[in-house]
């Protein structure tokens, strides 16, 4: 028998890419395998994976919604393309196993291979499950959750293939130091740095809101923000204030080199900042752009005490006091990181990679 393929799928967003690619990365390091992706042919899917060294294989993919649109007919007819296309390369190039990391482009292949016979994993990184989950999980022979409480939400039924690995995280993020970011940002050691970490999904409000604060957040901090690569934002860098589109490669080294992080909730943004330990202002992406999904992240980490939550609608003036009373508290910021460190305790990539491992040297496998 020669070197496996493993088939990975997932997209849309960079908090179903980038896990599924930690996973990906520490599965080659424990089997020799050949590991290719399935993703949208729209979209940063393609550049994100090859651009990880991995073969890339594009579908077409329908948006999932909860709610009547035409549009629904539209897209579940790029569904059903979706699945001819994803069978044809998985009837191709063979794969022993398919893992999901979620969105809406992973039901295709998720449906593709289970009529293949290929064993499915999925993974789900938020508090609850989401619609591309639910509709995979029927294919599933294994599903990973981030949170433990999460497997309390699925059908009796199907909580025996349920295991706890919290969310995959790349390995930049376990062995990042702040020198490096400090050097990449062009600030002394004693600067004390503030990270705005917007993104593509509902970053304008949050944009907004910190061009508000600024004059008041400037007062204790150098602001590093991130405010998203496709986010007009015509505030001009200075010398305590430092905008960026999009941090690629630096953004662990940017993390660990800062005192606080204010994000949204995403299950990827909040298990990076809470690997490496930092207190977190959360804002919850809310309303018909979200299923709810970040405010019970948000609620999660808050309960467990590494995060402070502030509402969608806060107004500058309360997100100006809520990081000056955080930075006035070393000794709260401190209890606040540690509790983060102990959110991200799981490995979830060494976790599911081992997984995968396994479930291959069944000796039942051998005969596929």
């Amino acid at each position: 028998m020669g070197m496996p393929t493993i088939a990975f799928a997932g997209g849309g967003t960079g908090g179903h890419i980038y896990p599924g690619l930690a996973v990906a990365e520490r599965l080659v390091r424990l089997l020799p395998c050949r590991i290719i992706w399935i993703g949208s042919h729209r979209g940063m899917d393609r550049e994100a994976v090859t651009g990880a060294g991995m073969e890339f294989f594009g579908i077409p993919a329908g948006k999932l919604r909860r709610y009547c649109s035409f549009r629904n007919i539209l897209d579940a007819a790029r569904v059903g393309l979706g699945f001819f296309a994803a069978r044809r390369v998985l009837k191709q190039e063979k794969p022993a196993l398919l893992f999901s990391k979620g969105g809406f482009v992973s039901v295709p292949p998720c449906a593709a291979a289970a009529h293949l016979g290929i064993p499915v994993f999925i993974h789900e990184s938020d508090y609850s499950p989401g619609l591309a989950t639910r509709i995979t999980l029927r294919f599933a022979a294994k599903v990973f959750t981030a949170f433990a409480d999460t497997a309390l939400l699925f059908p009796p039924k199907k909580r025996g293939l349920i295991q706890q690995s919290g969310n995959p995280i790349r390995r930049a993020f376990q062995n990042a130091g702040p020198e490096a970011g400090r050097a990449f940002l062009g600030v002394g050691p004693e600067e004390r740095l503030l990270l705005v970490l917007g993104g593509s999904l509902g970053a304008r409000r949050l944009n907004e809101l910190v061009r508000q604060a600024l004059p008041g957040l400037t007062k204790t901090y150098t602001v590093v923000h991130q405010t998203g690569p496709k986010t007009p934002w015509d505030v001009e860098a200075g010398e305590r204030y430092r905008p960026y589109p999009f941090i690629r490669a630096e953004l662990p080294q940017v993390i660990a080199a800062a005192e606080m992080v204010v994000c949204r909730s995403g299950a990827g943004t909040i298990w990076e900042c809470a690997a490496l330990g930092k207190p977190m202002a959360l804002i919850p992406l809310q309303g018909p752009a979200s299923r709810g999904d970040q405010v019970e992240n948000a609620a999660f980490l808050e309960k467990a005490g590494a995060a402070l939550v502030l509402r969608d609608e806060a107004d500058p003036q309360l997100l100006v006091e809520t990081i000056g009373a955080l930075a006035a508290d070393g000794e709260r910021r401190r209890a606040m990181g540690e509790a983060a460190a102990r959110f991200a305790v799981l490995d979830g990539a060494e976790i599911i990679a081992q997984a995968i491992t396994a479930f291959l040297g069944k000796p039942s496998l051998g005969k596929r």
